[in-house]
């Protein structure tokens, strides 16, 4: 999905979604014209970065977090 779609579905804007990337929360992958694609399951973390960010954790709290959660964890 594009980033305009991420966002609304996301129930946000696409200069927060450009703002998390920045800052090393969500990544895309881009086409060969530079437009950003996201995967279907972008809106869940999305909705989990905003949620995250609104309870008064830090960027690197929320990144760390995420990398925890997206690790392969022993015995899984």
């Amino acid at each position: 999905m594009l980033i305009g779609e991420l966002a609304a579905q996301a129930g946000t804007t696409t200069r927060a979604l450009r703002y998390y990337e920045e800052q090393g929360l969500l990544e895309s992958d881009r086409t060969t014209a530079g437009y950003r694609l996201y995967e279907p399951g972008a809106v869940r973390r999305v909705r989990n970065i905003r949620e995250l960010l609104s309870c008064g954790l830090t960027v690197e709290d929320v990144k760390s977090l995420l990398a925890y959660l997206d690790a392969d964890l022993p015995g899984s």
